[in-house]
């Protein structure tokens, strides 16, 4: 007999986040949140406990996660809060907005011929603020970028103080398919170009392996 797998309770984000600036407009992405409930559904396949942050998508749930829906940056924050200290693994998988609008408008802005000026603010970092959280958490980030992207990749492992980064290029975005490149501090692995739900259960079978190495320590 070989050793029981220990079920693991796992934390995982997808989708775009949405800004707004009133209450029928808004800023995002074009995040399908496909790699997000990929990763959700390989989790599940694996044996494991699954919380679910999703923004707005039009996937359906994958069955056995505990679904928490959010539109915001802001309420994403506060749900992976609500969750983190209970979770051995957190992915984020989500595109998270980087900026939101400081004013909302209470109502619906009419078009005018005049320019409208909308200013930005930065939103909360949740890599960042659960990589100085975590105590047993295995924390991992996706590192998106159109060029140097293993060199910016590595850098954000370290400044967000993850334990691991999934980094690929925006040819990811809504694509049913994907390459992505597999960081830690000692370990790099490049995966082929795959259907995300293949690279999704290759990214949870190295999650699973490394979070028990870290644990053994």
């Amino acid at each position: 007999m070989g050793k029981k797998l220990k079920k693991l309770k796992f934390l995982i984000t997808a989708g775009g986040t949405r800004e707004y600036i009133d209450p029928v407009r808004f800023i995002s992405n074009a995040s399908s949140g496909q790699m997000g409930y990929a990763l959700a559904q390989a989790a599940i396949d694996a044996g494991h406990n699954v919380v679910l942050v999703t923004a707005p998508t039009n996937l359906e749930e994958p069955k056995g996660a505990k679904i928490v829906r959010v539109e915001t940056s802001s309420e994403m924050f506060e749900a992976v809060k609500r969750h983190f200290d209970n979770c051995d693994v957190l992915i984020m998988a989500a595109a998270v907005s980087d900026f939101a609008p400081v004013k909302v408008s209470k109502t619906k802005i009419k078009k005018s011929n005049h320019s409208l000026t909308i200013t930005l603010k930065p939103t909360i970092d949740i890599l960042s603020w659960a990589g100085s959280k975590k105590e047993h958490q295995f924390v991992v980030g996706f590192a998106l970028e159109d060029k140097a992207v293993l060199d910016r990749a590595a850098k954000k492992l370290e400044s967000k103080n993850a334990d691991m980064i999934i980094a690929n290029t925006p040819a990811a975005i809504g694509s049913p398919r994907s390459q992505v490149t597999i960081l830690t501090r000692n370990y790099i692995l490049q995966l082929p170009t795959a259907s995300k739900a293949v690279t999704a259960r290759k990214l949870i079978s190295v999650c699973l392996s490394k979070f028990e190495i870290q644990n053994r320590r």
